[in-house]
């Protein structure tokens, strides 16, 4: 009998121990579905929206989409991007290597990537001097940008043309016309 004590003893001791890391795995395990879920469940924004009803969604993460415009500007392990949802362009503050995903920006000579940013929102971040601007924690590009070249156009070839004899006809006449 007391054998069989000493024996549940040794097991109780075991499974105290293995009770305080389940205890801690599962509450590592509820701190990761929480901020899973709160992405999951992220509202996704227009940037009207966000400028229109900054203080709603002051501090809450949204999900935002639009194309890269201009550079991307590294800041030590960080970098800027602005993304141009049709209406108007939202600074995105990102980890630099979430940054590297992005292949072509917005300029005259390119359409740049589509992508979806999720992050949290701040209508006057006081890290980045009181602007409006997401802090991204995942980015996912949803298209790809790409080089554009324009046609060569035959009409304005044309009007340089014909403007270009006017111009010679007019400074002949002038001459002619002093003489």
């Amino acid at each position: 009998m007391i054998n069989k004590l000493k024996a549940q003893s040794s097991k109780l001791k075991v499974t105290t121990q293995n009770l305080k890391f389940y205890v801690l795995s599962f509450g590592f395990a509820l701190c990761a579905l929480h901020s899973t879920l709160n992405t999951a469940f992220a509202q996704s924004v227009s940037s009207t929206e966000l400028i229109n009803h900054a203080k709603d969604y002051d501090g809450k993460v949204v999900v935002y989409s639009g194309e890269v415009i201009g550079d991307i500007m590294v800041r030590g392990k960080y970098a800027w991007i602005n993304v141009f949802d049709g209406k108007n362009a939202i600074g995105i503050w990102l980890d630099k290597d979430l940054a590297k995903e992005i292949t072509y920006t917005g300029t005259h000579k390119s359409k740049g990537d589509v992508v979806e940013i999720s992050g949290i929102f701040h209508r006057a971040c006081l890290e980045h001097g009181g602007d409006l601007d997401i802090h991204a924690q995942s980015l996912s590009k949803t298209f790809g940008g790409a080089s554009l070249s324009e046609p060569f156009n035959n009409g304005k070839r044309n009007a340089a043309l014909l403007l270009s004899g006017v111009l010679c006809l007019v400074l002949i006449w002038s001459r002619l016309k002093l003489r």
